[in-house]
């Protein structure tokens, strides 16, 4: 395989300059090529990963439900079987360990006869636009951001929320919040140390800052809680995403030394009310939190109430 696709220098050249990660695999799925794009995107250099399968999940691409697709309906295996081309929207693990959303094309590559000799796999970050660089410039030059976690800190959420009521007074658009807490953190600490618990929590921040749109808002509340601020017409809704960013955490590991650290989420969310302020709807929600906690730690809890 290697012969007919790598042998020409400026194809490779072409290939490196592209923003889009690129990587071929043969008909085993050993990855050949991976281009600069792709070290770009997932923080693995062509080093790391040519040569070894991609069925060994190296990227461990996951859908919304959580299924893992490298070691099951992999869109690159299925392209080499039935000679089709695909396009997935995914979640794959970036080398640093948060989760990053991405758009994925596979398709089949055929020798001179037409005989699938391997597939090709194409991957853009759709996480990744200018809006979200802006808020970053702004947010470090107001002093509005966690060093840490390189999201909002506790200021600018109060501030969000702030605007968040004033449009809700007077347009009543529906919103909710989602306040999350990462399970058995203080064991972490304990067991590995701060830095360690200081890597986790930038884990867990970019990865539910991955999974959001642009007008959401994720905000490190303190410690290792974050509250999301999301537009929401129901409960249902709510949960919806609420149980995606659950699953993604669930799903998100990093390895440190000779360990993979892995941790989960309790999650509890609430709708805002007529007669609600910033705290009683902050307090609704870290209570539904502390019941997802007392049910036994990686759940969602969603306050039941729906006005109107």
């Amino acid at each position: 395989m290697e012969d007919h696709l790598l042998n020409h220098g400026m194809f490779e050249t072409l290939m490196d300059n592209l923003q889009e990660g690129v990587y071929f695999v043969d008909t085993e799925r050993n990855i050949q090529y991976w281009n600069k794009g792709a070290e770009k995107i997932t923080g693995y250099a062509s080093g790391e990963v040519v040569g070894r399968c991609c069925a060994s999940n190296i990227l461990n691409h996951i859908n919304q439900e959580g299924a893992h697709l490298c070691t099951g309906d992999c869109p690159l295996k299925l392209s080499i079987l039935d000679g089709k081309s695909r396009r997935s929207e995914v979640y794959l693990r970036h080398k640093e360990g948060h989760r990053l959303p991405v758009v994925v094309w596979t398709s089949p590559i055929r020798n001179e006869e037409g005989r699938i000799v391997g597939a090709l796999e194409s991957f853009t970050d759709i996480a990744v636009n200018l809006a979200a660089f802006e808020r970053i410039a702004e947010l470090e030059a107001q002093a509005l951001m966690c060093p840490l976690t390189l999201v909002a800190n506790r200021r600018y959420a109060d501030r969000f929320l702030e605007e968040k009521f004033s449009e809700w007074e007077r347009y009543q658009r529906p919103f909710g919040v989602a306040f999350i807490d990462v399970d058995h953190f203080k064991s972490v600490n304990d067991r590995f140390g701060h830095p360690t618990g200081d890597v986790v929590l930038k884990m867990v921040a970019q990865t539910i800052k991955s999974a959001l749109r642009s007008f959401d808002f994720v905000a490190r509340w303190g410690g290792d809680e974050f509250l999301v601020v999301l537009p929401a017409q129901n409960c249902e809704e709510l949960s919806k995403t609420a149980n995606r960013l659950r699953i993604l955490v669930l799903n998100t590991s990093r390895k440190i030394s000779s360990d993979r650290i892995q941790v989960t989420v309790s999650i509890g969310a609430a709708l805002v009310r007529e007669e609600d302020s910033i705290s009683t709807l902050v307090s609704r929600a870290d209570n539904c939190m502390y019941h997802s906690k007392d049910a036994g730690r990686n759940l969602v809890t969603v306050d039941a109430f729906e006005d109107g």
